[in-house]
């Protein structure tokens, strides 16, 4: 790849790798008395600055903290603060007892109780420690510390949630949102948590943002597939899984066991586990009914919150009684029994008087004395939540049984809870009793299946840590993989396919070559096509983003001929309140900065064509426009974001008449003469008349070519179309049930037909919820507008991601709709003439463009969507077909014919 230096200099700055903030420990001020493995990890900590230590139960974690803590206050000074979860202090007290001569420990809840400042380049410090709740409610300012560490921050879980959980983090990172001020921050801070959750992506991204490793927003948009049909459901890309968890372990150092860093294992084996399951009888009798009234035949908790809330409590009577039975088996033992509810927290406490039980409203002091009171060995049973005291707490030393009085869908809760008992130190074998119902076995299957995937990418973060150890160079080296890749052609009759980066490709690309351009930019960060850092997607910002077009788009206007047409297609983008500082969601115009950035470049702009798309749908993965929140402040409500098409045109050479270098030239309809007989006519003229024979009195009848008639829809704003499409075998095999479809048709009809009535369009709406019939995954009446300017029915499913769901080849992320490119190539090139895609994905637009009698260059840098285009554009160029709906209804008569002949 030969790239100018200033473009792969460019490309080399995208790498992501977490920038060091710190500083250099001098290795004899280290307390000698810690394990040769923590010494390791403090250096490495200490170097970041700001990183996570994910250090698994019993490879002290807590000493790794405290004497990190120490070494940033020997080297700024200031004050440093550890926060702790309830009843986890007394660990930190004692572990300073027996290791760390150099270090006073305080508790405080509130500012008036700090110690004065240590002063740097003191080696015995005074570390405040203090619990979540006095952060949470305000009592103590985190930007009063230089160096802070979050011990055990899933906790925060127990705070009301994910937004809560970011919203704590980002006051030490110095986002006041309340005043919208925000700061530098606590100057060194770090994560430490024997446990995070690798399944629980959105866990770790808010861990990098409270660090300032990286942004939440951005972390998903680089690593993870959207879930269009639900906002925060992640999943990380196949192509990204590599990259993502070299990424973390830039920033986060994950130890299973010492041999991770090269130490020695002696010591470190973790009890087995004896993990029971017992099943009772679900009543079915109480099984609950759909939507629609039909009663449901089997109890099953999967259907949602309020068949598992009904499910636990029918349940719960026999979920006692088989705990007590459980009890009996080791009477004297000491256990914990975990459950999730109040209900079950009191029927506990009725069936075993002697046990004592911690909840969430009872007073702190109180609920810390019971807990530590616990570990301590001082009474027999616990009854708790993973909630509460899932985290930090080590209860191994007297307990080793724990009875789950049921089950749910937490995994995360769940693993801590077993981590509590199962730690380097317990010396007996570690019982789980675990009781659900019949209807709750999807519940276990769930939650083994997530058991399995945390042990799976444990093992994977400890691969990566023995392969690259604590060297971040090394790491940085890792993920330089991906930079570009080797170029390939694929060339027929009539196209030019090519696999490259479309910078490079474009910039070897003849001046005034190309008669048209369309394509579909990438959304700036919205997503991402491949795991390689050319990918446009690949950026951190808007800004950033348009950065990478500024090498693109003056090569775009010089393989252009002059005077000839860039029709880019783009849309407006949500912008979460994390990122801004609102609590609210906004959108960054982004087809405006589209229409000034290729303006900046000499494009001149020409038109908008603006594109409805279904707002519920949109809804669905943004959570943006909800019905609720829109019953609860009508201020926040946003509006759908359209689509849009952009026309751009080239200045041409001659600027005397503005037509192009080479003008897209549509003939007139030749006229002829109907020399049929026509009687000769009398007609008035002034005060008299006058005879005109038939010879002078010929009809004149259009031929073929662009007719006046035309030119007056095509100068129409709005692009319609037939609304016919390929149907999928799925839907073909609905379409015995075609009432919403019915209703969709009729009212559109009706709309077009009629003047807008915003009332009867309501009550329309309404009639049809009444009726059962408005679905919540699409919507069913939409506005439909004959607006110049506003294109309301472009099919969705007109594009080449129909065939690809056929074959069940990988869809494109945002595939461009068939209406939109056929429309684009009709209005602005000729046959014959060459049409230029720099983004072409499965290679639409070429498809068209071939099937339309044009020529056509496509550059893609994924190389799964290059080589599908390469068949798409073969096929193209060889028979020149499209699939249509009466191609496809032949798959409901004959399936298997129908799909060969589609191949």
């Amino acid at each position: 790849m030969n790239a100018p230096l200033d473009y792969r200099s460019f490309l080399d700055a995208k790498k992501k790798v977490a920038p060091a903030l710190g500083f250099e420990v001098d290795p004899a001020t280290i307390n000698p008395l810690l394990k040769p493995m923590t010494r390791a990890i403090v250096p490495w900590a200490c170097r970041g600055g700001r990183r996570a230590l994910f250090l698994r139960f019993g490879l002290h974690k807590t000493s790794t903290q405290l004497e990190v803590i120490r070494q940033c206050l020997i080297h700024e000074g200031g004050h440093g603060l550890i926060v702790v979860p309830l009843g986890v202090k007394h660990e930190f007290f004692l572990e300073v007892e027996a290791r760390h001569p150099n270090i006073r420990l305080k508790f405080i809840r509130r500012a008036g109780e700090l110690e004065p400042p240590n002063e740097p380049g003191v080696q015995d410090v005074v570390i405040h420690l203090t619990n979540y709740e006095t952060i949470r409610d305000g009592k103590l300012d985190p930007l009063l510390f230089a160096a802070a560490s979050l011990d055990e921050a899933a906790t925060l879980r127990g705070f009301g949630g994910t937004k809560t959980f970011r919203e704590f983090m980002a006051t030490f990172a110095g986002d006041d949102r309340l005043n919208g001020v925000r700061h530098a921050g606590v100057r060194y801070r770090f994560v430490a948590t024997a446990v995070p959750d690798p399944n629980e992506y959105i866990e770790l991204l808010a861990y990098s943002a409270f660090l300032g490793v990286g942004d939440v927003g951005e972390g998903k948009t680089r690593f993870f597939k959207r879930n269009s049909e639900k906002a925060d459901q992640l999943t990380l890309h196949p192509h990204k899984e590599e990259e993502f968890w070299l990424w973390v372990s830039t920033w986060a150092l994950f130890v299973q066991k010492p041999s991770d860093l090269g130490f020695s294992d002696d010591g470190y084996d973790l009890p087995p586990l004896d993990i029971r399951w017992h099943e009772i009888p679900s009543d079915h009798g109480q099984a609950g009914e759909e939507k629609d009234g039909q009663l449901r035949l089997l109890a099953n908790s999967s259907h949602g919150v309020v068949e598992a809330s009904r499910e636990k409590r029918n349940s719960l009577a026999g979920r006692i009684a088989k705990m007590m039975e459980i009890r009996a088996e080791e009477p004297g033992a000491h256990r914990i029994v975990w459950h999730d509810l109040e209900t079950e927290r009191q029927a506990i406490e009725r069936a075993i008087p002697t046990a004592r039980s911690v909840w969430g409203s009872q007073d702190l002091d109180e609920r810390e004395r019971r807990v530590v009171g616990f570990a301590r060995g001082e009474f027999q049973e616990l009854a708790t939540k993973p909630i509460l005291n899932g985290s930090g707490c080590n209860f191994q030393k007297y307990c080793s049984r724990n009875i789950y009085l049921g089950i749910g869908f937490k995994f995360h809760d769940f693993i801590q809870s077993v981590f509590r008992t199962q730690r380097f130190g317990q010396t007996g074998h570690v019982r789980l009793d675990l009781i659900y119902t019949e209807a709750e076995r999807e519940t276990r299957r769930s939650l083994e299946r997530r058991w399995r995937q945390f042990d799976e990418q444990a093992a994977r973060m400890s691969e990566i840590i023995k392969q690259y150890g604590l060297a971040e160079q090394a790491l940085a080296s890792a993920m330089g993989r991906g930079m570009g890749v080797e170029r390939k052609e694929a060339s027929g009759d009539g196209y030019r396919i090519v696999h490259n980066d479309a910078v490079i490709e474009t910039r070897s690309m003849e001046s005034n070559s190309v008669d048209l351009i369309v394509t579909s930019i990438p959304f700036s960060t919205q997503y991402e096509y491949s795991p390689n850092f050319c990918d446009f997607g690949h950026t951190d910002s808007d800004a950033h983003f348009w950065q990478q077009m500024d090498f693109l788009t003056p090569e775009l206007l010089r393989v252009l001929k002059p005077g000839r047409a860039a029709i880019i297609h783009v849309k407006d983008r949500i912008v979460p309140g994390g990122i801004t500082g609102l609590s609210f969601q906004t959108v960054s115009p982004f087809s405006d900065d589209c229409v000034a950035h290729f303006r900046k470049h000499g494009f001149a702009f020409l038109a908008r064509v603006t594109i409805g798309t279904d707002v519920v749908r949109e809804n669905a993965g943004s959570y943006r426009l909800g019905w609720t929140e829109q019953c609860k402040d009508g201020t926040k409500h946003g509006r759908g974001l359209p689509e849009y098409v952009l026309e751009f045109r080239k200045p041409p050479s001659d600027n005397a008449n503005g037509y192009a270098d080479v003008p897209v030239v549509k003939g007139k309809p030749s006229c002829f003469a109907d020399h049929r007989e026509q009687p000769d006519k009398t007609l008035p003229v002034g005060d008299g008349v006058r005879v005109v024979p038939f010879a002078r009195n010929l009809r004149t009848v259009p031929g073929p070519g662009y007719s006046r008639a035309r030119w007056q829809i095509d100068a129409n704003g709005v692009w319609r179309s037939s609304g016919d499409r390929p149907l999928l075998p799925d839907e073909l095999r609905a379409l015995v049930k075609m009432d919403q479809k019915a209703i969709f048709r009729g009212w559109k009809k009706f709309n077009l037909a009629h003047v807008y009535d915003h009332s009867v369009h309501v009550e329309f709406a309404e009639v049809v919820d009444a009726e059962g019939k408005l679905p919540p995954e699409f919507a069913l009446t939409p506005v439909h507008t004959d607006h110049p300017a506003i294109r309301t029915d472009v099919s969705r499913m007109r594009t080449l991601n129909m065939l690809q769901a056929q074959r069940g080849q990988e869809q494109h992320l945002c595939p461009l709709q068939f209406d939109i490119v056929d429309r684009a190539i009709e209005d602005f090139s000729m046959p014959g003439e060459t049409v230029f895609d720099p983004f072409c994905g499965i290679a639409t637009v070429p498809y068209c463009a071939l099937k339309m009698g044009r020529r056509a260059i496509g550059v893609e840098l994924n190389a799964d969507y290059w080589r599908d285009g390469v068949a798409y554009a073969e096929a193209a160029a060889q028979r020149g077909d499209a699939p249509t709906l009466f191609d496809f209804l032949a798959v409901a008569a004959d399936p298997p014919r129908a799909l060969e002949a589609a191949e």
